[in-house]
């Protein structure tokens, strides 16, 4: 499981690294923790819809808790331990070499077939705008459009896809694995959106090729946004980049 083996390099980093708060929340569940340089927010997309009964098991709330839960079957532990090993990724992470733009901006004009993993009505748009032929998979069905397909045909037509753009939240409900597995073909692999704030060393020796997340900028707009659940009051404290994973 991918989550196991990133959960393991995460640890690793965590040692000086302390627990602040965090919020298991709608739209973004947080973490934030701070180090000897500097503070760090991780988030991770919740999936209210993935959530059934639940008994916690994390008796004392800490960063390295967390993280230990990340592979968890449980849904709220995975996705409050994906978002501290987010945490702790931003901490770390080098963006030198990122480029502060969108994911549209990694696609050639011959790129083939594209699946976009998660249903992004904007991003689903300018693709087809600019002339690509676009499959658009989504769990969810109140996500549903008259051009979404199920989940359950990724399966079958990841295998015939050049290019897989998807939503990171992949990794809080467990499809990630599936999914890196049929994406044979595809040339690039692209985790997008807040929940990929992964080190890009954690994804090496996998076929994804990019990661198009948030850097957060402002902590104090940013953590108004997430405590108020607003998509845009979190966003607008964050800056856009995408970075390759080597």
């Amino acid at each position: 499981m991918l989550l196991t083996r990133v959960k393991k390099k995460a640890l690793k980093l965590a040692n000086d690294l302390e627990l602040v708060d965090f919020g298991f929340a709608l739209p973004y569940t947080w973490v934030l923790l701070k180090g000897p340089e500097r503070k760090a927010l991780g988030v991770a997309m919740t999936l209210p819809e993935e959530v059934q009964r639940y008994r916690n098991s994390i008796s004392e709330p800490s960063l390295k808790a967390f993280i230990e839960r990340a592979d968890s079957l449980n849904v709220i532990e995975r996705t409050l331990g994906l978002a501290a090993i987010n945490a702790v990724s931003q901490y770390h992470i080098d963006l030198s070499d990122a480029e502060f733009t969108d994911v549209l901006e990694l696609l050639s004009e011959n790129a083939g077939k594209v699946a976009l993993i998660g249903n992004m009505p904007p991003l689903a748009k300018a693709l087809r705008g600019r002339g690509f032929e676009v499959f658009v998979f989504e769990r969810n069905p109140k996500l549903w459009d008259k051009d979404t397909y199920s989940d359950a045909l990724e399966y079958h037509l990841l295998p015939e896809m050049d290019v897989i753009i998807a939503s990171a939240s992949c990794l809080v409900n467990g499809t990630v694995d599936m999914l890196l597995d049929r994406a044979r073909k595809a040339k690039l692999f692209a985790l997008t959106g807040p929940t990929g704030q992964l080190l890009p060393e954690f994804l090496k020796g996998t076929r994804v090729t990019h990661l198009a997340s948030m850097k957060v900028i402002d902590f104090e707009k940013a953590l108004l946004g997430l405590k108020l659940g607003s998509f845009r009051g979190f966003e607008e404290g964050n800056k856009k980049y995408v970075v390759r994973v080597e």
